[in-house]
Order: structure tokens, then sequence, then C-alpha cells
């Protein structure tokens, strides 16, 4: 399936200051990114990189006064299956060497104080995706989704403890509970189609039968229509946008997803 993203961000800034990006996708296994557009108003000079993770991060000065962002890509997204009943429990001898900082606590995922927790929700299951799907299952049933926007991120703990979070916070819970059974677990930010109200999305990946798997626990049938901007830790890892400065103050948000059909 092809699917166009868009977002457009403004706002206004007091002083220039340094900024940091992550709103450019990239391909990888499960996307194909084959056209992309990316403007920033007024013109000025943007340098990219590639973070730890692997993702497309860009760097510029942002002037003072009104500033804008605009990024449209043209995706080919591959569905991931629905229903996956084989994928079990990696030893963690045996995990790869890059996926090992998934099993660590991180700020907003105390992975460390939620054992106990953890397996109170996944007594009885097969280890792997079995109990990953429990927790995603239980914190949709018992943590309140609330699509209003935060911009302050809480912990996992603090999460459990509110009862409530966005859709970010709901991924550092289940990331959470995740790490403390020994499975890598870690954020991902991007699109998602028919998603209400849209906006952008974060949901958790976890590591069982030897590749990543995607559980959102913000809804009851997650469905596969996904693209991905970034990967990360926990929020820290992924901002849409990072200032080095005085706060800045948004003007506009919009953000579109729409499906497409390739000529030919």
């Amino acid at each position: 399936m092809w699917l166009r993203v868009t977002s457009e961000l403004d706002m206004h800034l007091t002083a220039a200051s340094p900024m940091l990006l992550l709103l450019r996708p990239r391909s990888d296994a499960h996307q194909w990114v084959a056209a992309d557009r990316y403007r920033v108003t007024p013109d000025i000079d943007v340098a990219e990189y590639t973070d730890r993770h692997g993702n497309l991060c860009q760097r510029l000065m942002a002037p003072a006064g009104p500033f804008s962002i605009h990024v449209s890509a043209d995706v080919r997204i591959r569905p991931e299956p629905v229903h996956v009943t084989d994928a079990l429990f990696v030893p963690v001898e045996q995990l790869p060497d890059d996926v090992l900082v998934y099993l660590l606590p991180s700020r907003f995922c105390e992975a460390d104080r939620l054992g106990r927790k953890a397996w109170e929700i996944v007594g009885g299951c097969r280890p792997g995706h079995e109990q990953v799907t429990a927790i995603s299952r239980w914190i949709h049933s018992h943590i309140e989704y609330r699509t209003e926007t935060d911009p302050t991120p809480i912990s996992a703990s603090e999460v459990l403890a509110r009862g409530s979070g966005v859709c970010r916070d709901l991924a550092h819970l289940g990331m959470a509970l995740c790490r403390s059974l020994s499975i890598p677990a870690r954020i991902t930010a991007g699109y998602v189609h028919d998603l209400e109200p849209m906006d952008l999305h974060a949901w958790f990946e976890a590591w069982v039968g030897g590749r990543w798997h995607t559980f959102d626990p913000t809804q009851a049938r997650p469905g596969n229509r996904r693209v991905r901007l970034a990967y990360g830790r926990d929020a820290a890892d992924v901002p849409l946008y990072h200032l080095f400065g005085p706060p800045a103050i948004p003007t506009r948000m919009e953000v579109s997803v729409e499906t497409l059909t390739p000529a030919g």
C-alpha cells in the first residue's frame, strides 16, 4: 500500500536558536520512501545526520520570528501480520548486540521498578508475543487514553499512578513492563492511517521471535497502516523538534495521511 504523509508546523521564536528535527521518514524493513519533500521557511541551511537509532535528523539554526516546517513523503508500506502466535521470547544471551540497549531502564521507562506489576499482568501467558499482547491489552483496558496534546512526557510509573496519558505515555508504560520481563522494547513515532483525531502518533515495538513487532495500546484493534518517523529508548530520543533556546510558541500544526494509487 502507498501512503502520502504530510506535516506542517508553524511556530514563533523569540530568539534565534539551534534546533534538531525528526520529521523525515527513512526506508527500512517496514517501508520504502519513494519521494519526499522538505521545506523550511525562511529558507536557511539544514544539515542532516543519522543518530544511533538510525533516525534521519535535521540540524539547523532557526531564526527569531515566524518559522515554518513542511514535510511530505510518498511511502510504500509493508503490512504486518495481524495475528502472530509463534513469536516466542528470545533469551537475552541470544539477542543481537544492537537490540540490547532496549532492555535497559531509561528516563521514562523504569523497568527496574515494574517487574511485579508485569508478572501480575502476564500470569499464565506463553513467554514472548503472548505476554506483550497481554500487556498492551491491559493498558488499553486500565489506562485512559487522552488525545489532547501534553508537551511534558511522564514516566511509566507516573502513567500507572495517574491512570491516564497521551499515546506517548501509554507507550512508555508498555515498554517498561516489557523490559522488566527481559523483552526489548522501543518507542516508535510516526503516522497512522485513519487515526482520529489525526495527529502524529506514538506506539511501541517489542523484539520477540527474532524481529520487531508493533503494539499500540491506544487502539482496541491496532491497524497496520503506519509510517515510521523515528525509533528510540523513550520519548527523549524521538521529539518532533528539540529547541536549544527559549521555548517556541506553536501557532499551527496540521498532519495528514492519504492513500495513493501509483501511476502505471
